[in-house]
């Protein structure tokens, strides 16, 4: 006789959610109990019920993350799988530090919702998840901002984070918010009552970098009047951020790598072993493997710090976020005194038109500089248009041969990808590569950005695309756009 198949308690408020899910464990085998509500999913959960929890955050009669702790007190062995619309990262962190198994933001790949079962339920029921530092009262404003598939994948990482000291290194071109993400990764962790201490090395004169770091001794060298403590020592109990590691110099890297292998250092001067107690973060805007191949950093060092790697995606790969992103830098500038100001429909197109060499940074400095100089309290797209041109040309007329990302039409900008793509890569590719990829890159981003403006929705995603629904659902599959399948 076989084993009866385990039972999943699905509780969403959202009634396609629960049929899309109820149908798809059902294939998979599962038996499903689902609700639309807390107090039933609890009460299941009293009476012995289940083998697996999947809960929605926000329901009518309850919160899903107050839900855990509660949960793991009467059944511990439990698993529970939280998915949420809210995508932040606050949401991330609570759901694993309050013993979440897994977080997935919607839309979710349902593939993918079924691999984290599988693992969900093979996990020994011996091993409880870890319970970190629950945030401090009041910690709700968003140290990180977006609603992408990469941020979303960002937040998972400094949720499971939270509970390990890992060595983490993050890479992203400058202005990306790499210090925003090491201070997430401190303040959530369990390193969150020591201090938070940066540097940046690339802003440290090279003879002076290792006793910033490690701190010198009285009469060490001239000037060396007394003895002054590095940054290792100020960071201790707590993280050290070593921002733009790439710019440091060999013999730093050396007594670096020394630090991480053996736990201790010794001042500049100094004869004693100082026992280096601290988290340590990295970030680069550098390709640390292409400098390895030049001799310019040790591997032996980017092994020890690349523990767990961090790819902060450039502004122009998350379009999608722009709107919250500024509507955030907006309330900020505001809060900072300066007048309030709304954006149109045409400047959130304007912006999300712009290439954003300066990334995040770029974007909360035009914000701030809209919301001061902009006489409007609506902002339209042509005060956009004017100060983005400004940041292109500095104030200068348009120069020959440059184009104007914001009004360039989609027909021009494409022939100009495709000259720049030919040029760069037309000799390697086969006859039909061009074709294929071209496409491939119009299309995956059309899609996704649909699929995000109708919330997962399929049914108006295909409508406002002009698609049939089938053939929408064969270009998900086949260019791999995450999505809750079968939606309505």
């Amino acid at each position: 006789m076989s084993a009866t198949p385990p039972t999943i308690l699905v509780a969403d408020d959202d009634r396609s959610i629960r049929t899309v899910l109820t149908q798809a464990l059902g294939r998979s085998g599962y038996q499903v109990r689902s609700t639309g509500t807390a107090s039933m999913l609890w009460r299941w959960v009293e009476e012995g019920e289940g083998d697996l929890v999947i809960t929605d955050v926000m329901m009518p009669d309850g919160n899903g993350l107050d839900l855990i702790p509660r949960i793991r007190r009467v059944r511990p062995e439990l698993r529970i799988i939280v998915m949420s619309a809210q995508s932040t990262l606050m949401t991330a962190v609570k759901a694993t530090q309050r013993g979440a198994f897994e977080y997935l933001p919607k839309p979710f790949d349902l593939t993918e919702l079924l691999s984290v079962v599988d693992r969900a339920l093979a996990a020994p029921s011996g091993e409880a998840p870890p319970v970190a530092v629950a945030p401090r009262d009041g910690d709700e404003k968003l140290p990180l901002i977006g609603r992408s598939v990469a941020m979303q994948e960002i937040y998972r990482t400094i949720a499971r984070l939270t509970t390990a000291d890992l060595t983490v290194m993050i890479n992203g071109e400058s202005g990306t918010g790499k210090e925003l993400v090491a201070r997430a990764l401190h303040d959530y962790g369990r390193r969150r009552a020591g201090p938070f201490v940066a540097i940046n090395m690339a802003a440290i004169p090279r003879e002076l970098i290792e006793s910033e770091l490690f701190g010198h001794e009285r009469g060490a060298f001239t000037g060396a009047t007394n003895r002054a403590p590095g940054r290792f020592e100020q960071a201790t109990g707590g993280t050290l951020f070593l921002d733009e590691i790439g710019d440091m110099p060999a013999e730093a890297q050396t007594r670096l790598l020394r630090v991480l292998q053996e736990g201790e250092f010794t001042s500049v001067g100094g004869r004693t072993p100082i026992r280096a107690n601290v988290r340590i973060i990295a970030a680069t805007h550098r390709d640390l493997r292409s400098a390895i191949r030049q001799g310019q950093f040790r591997e032996d060092l980017y092994y020890r710090l690349n523990v767990v790697p961090i790819r902060l995606p450039p502004l122009r790969e998350r379009v999608e976020d722009i709107p919250d992103l500024a509507r955030h830098f907006l309330e900020r500038a505001r809060e900072g005194g300066l007048p309030g100001k709304l954006l149109d429909h045409g400047a959130i197109e304007a912006l999300q038109g712009h290439r954003w060499p300066g990334n995040v940074r770029e974007l909360e400095n035009l914000m701030h500089r809209l919301a001061a100089l902009c006489p409007d309290e609506v902002v339209g797209a042509p005060a956009v248009q004017g100060e983005l041109r400004e940041i292109d040309y500095g104030g200068a007329p348009e120069r020959p041969g440059e184009v104007d990302m914001v009004q360039e039409p989609l027909a021009r900008a494409v022939e100009r990808h495709i000259r720049q793509f030919l040029a760069a890569h037309g000799d390697a590719l086969g006859p039909s590569d061009i074709y294929d990829r071209v496409l491939a890159e119009v299309e995956r981003p059309l899609i996704r950005m649909t699929l995000a403006a109708t919330r997962g929705n399929q049914i108006k995603a295909a409508a406002m695309l002009g698609l049939n629904r089938n053939t929408l659902r064969k270009k998900i599959r086949d260019l791999d756009i995450p999505v809750i399948r079968g939606v309505a």
